[in-house]
């Protein structure tokens, strides 16, 4: 089954029997995806601590960037100038960019908490959401956009002052993280800034909101998602060029609650979307529920992307439950921590039981770092406090997230995706 669309196509190659998983490819005019498929991200035109050869050397298909970043810093003329977010980093397969809305949302309702798109946040005076859409801005009264907000240099000062981003109707103004300045996001804005980006994928402009937020704010933010969505849909097919070269997903919404996660899906079903994206917001619990609630209901020919969420167990309930495509933050992350994922579940590096540990970080890992480096100098390294331990840690751990998806795309194909689940988990949650 091969279905055109605006300027990628995704053919589904084989379904997984009893489950909503399937094996397929989406092609861009920068290549194609197999999936399911890891996609690395590199926030800010880079995956951090690697180059873009090592990335392609792990086996990775694609890089996901993000928006407003970028937008902030180059700025995305630069971007656009040097022909694309692609070009500007080196890297000629496939790109995405997101929306900006998970970063507005952690400079407003998530400002000063550990972020995350599953489970709980941190500070349990800040998990009602954003209340009436509004959050304070750092200092006094907000200022007219295009000045210079009060200026925000010190986290601690920032989040004893309030939040950073305040939501009405119709979008986002936020305070730069970086110097204070004073900007605003609309759909329309989110669109215009990643046509300049090019990304061979990009997101509708969405309110993430917090787990633990309010039904009635979860409906308040989905509702104001779908209307943001239909003018990021108009924004994106009015450019007829931008139309041509890039696909644009929906984000579907609704928090841990199955009649929005399902009104969500519908009304976005029914839009001109070339796929889907799923936000977060809900109960790590919860995922393989609120997954078929919503793969259920969106069309069956069209690429599903579950965002920022990428831990080994994750995936294999988001392939189970119909996801082609993935992103998250954490293998690199965690590997400029020293934190290794391994076949037996995850090691911190700097334990001082690997200090004289001359074996593989992981005995059946076939990447860069543990074809050539002892547990004892990935150690020494982190103590030592040299880049290149981040480094030869992240190509580790991509690889292994990476090439874990892989491992589960050729289950699909033959047919033994079920073995490949149970002896894995069984290994990695010793």
């Amino acid at each position: 089954m091969l279905v055109a669309m605006s300027s990628i196509s995704f053919k589904i190659e084989k379904r997984m029997s009893g489950t909503l998983g399937r094996a397929g490819v989406i092609t861009t005019p920068h290549g194609a995806i197999e999936t399911p498929a890891f996609i690395p991200v590199g926030t800010k035109a880079a995956v951090k601590a690697l180059t873009p050869e090592q990335v392609a050397g792990i086996g990775a298909q694609a890089v996901l960037a993000n928006t407003y970043h970028l937008y902030l810093q180059p700025g995305e003329k630069i971007v656009e100038k040097a022909g694309g977010v692609g070009k500007f980093m080196h890297w000629d397969s496939p790109t995405f960019t997101d929306s900006g809305g998970f970063q507005v949302f952690s400079l407003g309702a998530g400002f000063g908490l550990k972020l995350s798109k599953l489970g709980e946040f941190g500070r349990p005076d800040q998990r009602s959401g954003l209340g009436k859409g509004i959050s304070k801005f750092v200092g006094e009264a907000a200022p007219e956009v295009g000045t210079t907000a009060p200026a925000v240099f010190d986290e601690d000062l920032a989040t004893s002052h309030g939040k950073l981003a305040r939501v009405d109707e119709e979008g986002v103004t936020f305070t730069s993280h970086i110097d204070g300045s004073l900007h605003r996001f609309i759909p329309e804005r989110s669109i215009e800034i990643q046509h300049a980006l090019g990304a061979d994928i990009m997101f509708a402009f969405d309110e993430c909101t917090s787990p633990s937020a309010s039904k009635d704010y979860q409906r308040e933010a989905m509702e104001r998602t779908h209307v943001w969505a239909k003018r990021s849909v108009s924004a994106h097919r009015q450019n007829i060029e931008a139309n041509a070269r890039q696909g644009l997903f929906g984000i579907v919404q609704g928090g841990r609650f199955e009649d929005l996660r399902k009104e969500s899906a519908r009304e976005l079903a029914g839009m001109d979307f070339d796929g889907y994206g799923i936000g977060g917001s809900f109960s790590k619990k919860d995922l393989d529920d609120a997954l078929v609630w919503v793969n259920e209901i969106l069309p069956q020919e069209k690429p599903r992307h579950l965002l920022g969420i990428g831990e080994p167990e994750d995936l294999f309930i988001g392939v189970e439950n119909g996801i082609d495509t993935f992103d998250c933050v954490a293998p690199t992350r965690m590997g400029r921590t020293g934190s290794l994922y391994t076949e037996n579940g995850k090691i911190n590096i700097t334990a001082t039981i690997y200090r004289s540990d001359f074996s593989k970080p992981d005995v059946s890992c076939e990447c860069y770092t543990c074809a050539n480096y002892a547990k004892a100098y990935l150690s020494h390294l982190f103590r030592a406090k040299e880049m290149l331990g981040a480094t030869l840690a992240s190509i580790h751990n991509l690889y292994f997230i990476v090439n874990l998806v892989k491992r589960i795309r050729v289950s699909i194909l033959e047919e033994n995706f079920g073995k490949l689940k149970i002896d894995f988990l069984e290994k990695y949650r010793r």
